[in-house]
């Protein structure tokens, strides 16, 4: 993984106090171990364990009988899993497909329900409260379509991912249900790396053992203060977050797009907050991909408000050496200049010609290059974003880990349901 970025004259040296501080905040969470994500890539090395061991002895879990896995979770229980798949099967196709239902449009639901039979299934039902009213209804949804006995042998078809002790935990214990935990100390936009993703992951045959370990390499790294680029990008984001207060993550490649939203959700629910002044501050983030949106979204990065950073993300080997053909085409021959090359040389050009465009024009920007699409080069990007978002809140004095305004939502809606 390759990381730079180009903030202009930006001198970093004089506000050594400011990164200093925010590295210590970190440093004590974890050592206080207020904060569990950050031991996540060790602790869960012997989840995977668990996993094998309950998936042998559970009849139902053998490779000729589960070939789907339903995955019930919203927001933090879903998106990282689900940007994690989408990016991995790319290169290598799971022996079980994840389907994830985690939003309650009835089109959406029906139509993953139609794909699915009982049979071949597993179901897992992830909240880390263990009352999420979306997920719970979803899967009162499957219990009802697929005639689930929860009593009898269906309650092998079903695992439940939560916090100990809470309504869903206590509703898997009671119906003898298979259930693994997410640490108390863990939140679930955070929680990627624990039973919300790990288990998933693994029953369809990805090698999280290796993005477990990438990923707590470079934590590791980061603590050494042998990923200083980390405190940097916080500390000029932190500066200029009352001018340029949008970041625009640009990706250049499709397989990016479900973990681009898994970004948008944790930077976007844990750095909109009042701060210990009250004033209500922020950081919107927006995902793009890249190069479609070179021919929408750049318009308005390069000549409309000047308030967007662009942190670009690019794959310099996808291992897929598809050429453009070495045809002309009548009144078309200004093209010919690409043929013979390989669409992987065209994106990545295609984002380089962009960098340099914004670069041109002033626009702050920093680069993330992944080397390989793989388990390893997956870890890292999820350590890598958790401990940005985690510098920013502190460098902003706020909580990152709380979400006070979707909680009122949340009440909102109960309320309505009850009038």
């Amino acid at each position: 993984m390759i990381f730079s970025h180009d903030f202009g004259s930006e001198s970093f040296s004089t506000d050594s106090r400011l990164k200093d501080d925010a590295f210590s905040s970190l440093v004590n969470e974890r050592i206080g171990k207020e904060i569990g994500y950050y031991e996540l890539p060790f602790q869960s090395v012997a989840l995977i364990e668990h996993i094998h061991r309950f998936a042998e002895k559970n009849p139902f879990l053998s490779a000729e009988t589960i070939h789907d896995i339903a995955v019930i979770g919203i927001g933090g229980s879903s998106l990282g899993t689900k940007g994690i798949d989408s990016l991995l099967k790319s290169k290598k196709m799971p022996y079980r497909t994840l389907h994830f239902l985690e939003n309650t449009d009835p089109i959406a639901i029906s139509k993953t329900l139609s794909n699915l039979k009982k049979e071949s299934t597993l179901f897992i039902v992830i909240s880390k409260s263990g009352k999420t009213i979306e997920t719970v209804s979803i899967f009162k949804t499957l219990i009802g379509y697929y005639h689930l006995d929860l009593d009898g042998i269906d309650k092998e078809r079903i695992v439940a991912i939560t916090d100990e002790g809470s309504p869903l935990s206590r509703f898997a214990s009671y119906h003898g249900i298979q259930q693994f935990g997410i640490p108390k100390n863990v939140g679930g936009r955070f929680s990627v790396l624990s039973a919300a993703g790990i288990v998933p992951l693994t029953l369809a045959g990805y090698d999280t053992k290796s993005l477990l370990e990438e990923g707590g390499q470079f934590l590791e790294r980061f603590f050494n203060h042998e990923e200083d680029h980390l405190l940097d990008k916080a500390l000029f984001l932190y500066k200029h977050s009352s001018d340029i207060n949008i970041n625009v993550l640009f990706a250049y490649a499709d397989e990016l797009e479900n973990l681009c939203k898994w970004y948008v959700q944790l930077w976007a629910e844990s750095l909109g907050k009042k701060d210990g002044a009250g004033k209500h501050v922020g950081l919107t983030p927006y995902a793009l991909i890249g190069s479609i949106d070179q021919h929408s979204f750049l318009q308005l990065i390069m000549e409309g408000p000047r308030d967007k950073s662009v942190t670009f993300i690019t794959i310099e080997d996808f291992e897929n050496n598809l050429l453009i053909p070495d045809i002309s085409l009548k009144y078309l021959e200004m093209n010919d200049v690409v043929n013979g090359k390989k669409f992987n040389e065209l994106i990545n050009f295609q984002c380089e010609a962009t960098k340099e465009s914004l670069r041109m024009n002033n626009i702050p920007t920093d680069h993330i290059i992944i080397k390989k699409i793989n388990e390893a080069s997956v870890g890292t990007i999820i350590v890598y974003y958790e401990l940005l978002t985690t510098l920013m809140g502190r460098m902003m004095d706020i909580n990152p880990y709380n979400q006070p305004g979707v909680e009122l939502g949340k009440q909102i809606l109960c309320e309505k349901f009850t009038e």
